[in-house]
This record gives C-alpha cells, structure tokens and sequence, in this order.
C-alpha cells in the first residue's frame, strides 16, 4: 500500500474495528484520508441495530473520524440500497433461488457508489475494511478464516486500480491489538451478521415481504410426504425445518411451476459432478478449458475443477462431486491465492 504525496482516499467506515483500524492505518501512512459512513435501507417498522445503518454505528464511525481528525461524511443510500440489493434478494428468493446480497451490494453499493463519490470528491482511492489483497489483480487476504475475496468476484479492474484494503496483510487478531494500540472505541464491537438488512431470521424476513403460498412436498418417488409454506423458506441440502413425517429428509429441488418441493432420504442424492453457471466476471480470465479451484459458497472448502465454456456459460466439471450445489449462488474460481472471476449458478 505505497503512496504518492496529497493522496486522497474515501474510507467506507462503519463503526466497526476493521474500517476504524483501516482508516487509521490510512493516517499513519500519510494518506489525506475522508471518512464515509454510509445509511442503508432498513426494513419499515424495524429499528437496525446491525452494524451497516444502526444509529449506534453511525455514532461510533463519528468518534472514531474525530479521534483520527479526519473530515467526516455520511452518504445516504437507502434508495439505491433497496432497488439495487433488497429487491433483488425478493425478486431471487421468489425466483426460488439463493441469492448472495453481499456480492451485489459489493459491486452496486460499497464500489459503485463510492466510485462516484471519488470522483465528486476529488479523491484518488477508495478503501474499505475488507480481508483481501490487491495489486490491480485480487487475491485472498492474509487471514484465511476472515478472507473476503470470494464477495468482490464481480469487480472490474478499472476499479480494483483505484480500491485500497489496508487490512490485506493482516490477521483479525492483529487488527485487535492495532485497535488498542491507536486508542479506538471499538474494540469490543460484535461482528455484524452476513445479510446487514434483516433484523430477524431469513424466514421472517420473506414472509412478511413474500408471504405464504402453500404447496406439496414430494419425494423422488412422486409421493406427497407433506406440504410447505412457499418455496422461497427453503434451500437445497436443507434438512430441518422440513415438517415431513418419518425423516430425515433433504431438500432437494424446488418445481417453480408446479409450487412443489422435491425432497429426499438419501443425502448422496445432493452430490453433483457438474454445474452451470452465467454471467461471469473475469478479473484475469484463464484460457479455457482450464484446471482451477472453485468455491460454491462462501464456507465451502475450495475443490478442484475443470473450467470451459458452453456458449455463454461456464461449465464446471467437479473432480469430486460437490454437495448441495445451489442455484444463485456464486461459484468463484481461483489460481492459487488469486481470484480469477466468478459466475452465478443457474
């Protein structure tokens, strides 16, 4: 992380140790840093006590800008937020699919709006709290259990050029003694959850913005077991939750058409060899076919995997079948530490 004289960054503050420490680190080096706190949508009704739009948040993001004496923002983004995030996580989950928010809100909000407010601002970088590397191309970030990469595969490289993450080389542990070391008021902050809009469970969350549509559940010999709510509540490989008489019993495949969940006794029938995907994002695209290392979920140990394209589609050939592979979400690809791109399951 060099740096060049009157080098301006924006740092995506949340009241959180990482982006407190990160904006310090930022200051020490002699970067003319600006924080940035930014408002997300909140569910109506609910007060947000998560990490990303919590008054509290907001208070301590404040504190820690005038600790550091630096100047302080606060971007509103609720609007954007909701169109861009939360109405795609309903409009996927109704698709009956799961999506990952995180990846979007990534790409929508934290870099694409922020990128904009670079440019209003004068600044040079923007830098954000993340556990990744970057030296114009993506890598994992140093702590394996905090790494982040796998949620910015939708990053294009004119953005990663102007992107700072000044944890890239450090470990949670090592960012909490740093927090004692330049006195910040948040040491002891919990980690915010994953899905930053949703207050309570998942199911509640889509139950009061979906609602209930009733349906059977069949299993693979086309016998009605049972009946669900709507199929937006459940996801493949799932096994509680499932009010099935004589279990266990795992989700298997949802029929949007026929409104049925299709269910299983024998797990091995979760394991599959192959996978579609689309829409993919390439940061350093590999040539095709190619033998590389894949993800289909954030904490899914990394396999192996033969990579070539089928139209406008990745095929990815498992050497060892995968569990529970889900339609919507991300399967990342990676070359060693670095990451190569992704793409959305279909």
């Amino acid at each position: 992380m060099s740096k060049l004289k009157d080098e301006r960054v924006i740092m995506a503050m949340s009241g959180g140790i990482d982006s407190s420490v990160s904006a310090a680190l930022l200051k020490e080096k002699g970067y003319s840093v600006i924080g940035v706190f930014m408002k997300f949508w909140k569910d109506k009704g609910k007060t947000c006590s998560n990490m990303c739009c919590s008054p509290e948040s907001e208070k301590r993001a404040r504190i820690v800008a005038q600790k550091l004496n630096i100047p302080f923002y606060v971007f509103n983004f609720e609007e954007q937020f909701k169109e861009k995030v939360v109405d795609y996580f309903l409009k996927e989950y109704k698709a009956g699919l799961t999506p990952n928010p995180c990846v979007v809100c990534n790409k929508e909000i934290k870099f694409g709006l922020l990128v904009k407010k670079l440019l209003s601002l004068k600044a040079d970088y923007i830098a954000l709290g993340h556990y990744a590397k970057n030296n114009g191309r993506l890598f994992k970030g140093k702590d394996k259990d905090k790494d982040q990469s796998y949620f910015l595969w939708q990053l294009d490289k004119k953005i990663l050029k102007k992107t700072l993450f000044p944890l890239e080389n450090l470990t949670k542990p090592e960012v909490r003694k740093l927090a004692k070391k330049f006195d910040l008021p948040v040491v002891n902050i919990p980690e915010s959850q994953e899905v930053c809009f949703i207050t309570q469970t998942t199911n509640q969350f889509l139950e009061k913005h979906l609602k209930t549509r009733p349906g059977e559940i069949i299993d693979t010999n086309n016998q009605v077991v049972g009946k669900h709510n709507g199929l937006w509540f459940y996801t493949i490989g799932q096994r509680r939750g499932l009010e099935v008489q004589q279990g266990p019993y795992y989700v298997l495949d949802k029929d949007i058409k026929k409104n049925v969940l299709i269910v299983t006794k024998n797990e091995k029938d979760l394991y599959q060899k192959e996978l579609l995907a689309q829409k993919a994002n390439w940061i350093s695209e590999p040539k095709m076919p190619s033998k590389i290392m894949t993800k289909i979920r954030y904490g899914h140990k990394p396999s192996s995997a033969t990579i070539s394209k089928k139209g406008n589609r990745i095929k990815v050939e498992f050497i060892k079948p995968q569990k529970a592979i889900t339609s919507g979400q991300s399967v990342v690809f990676y070359k060693g530490q670095e990451l190569l791109g992704g793409a959305i399951i279909i």
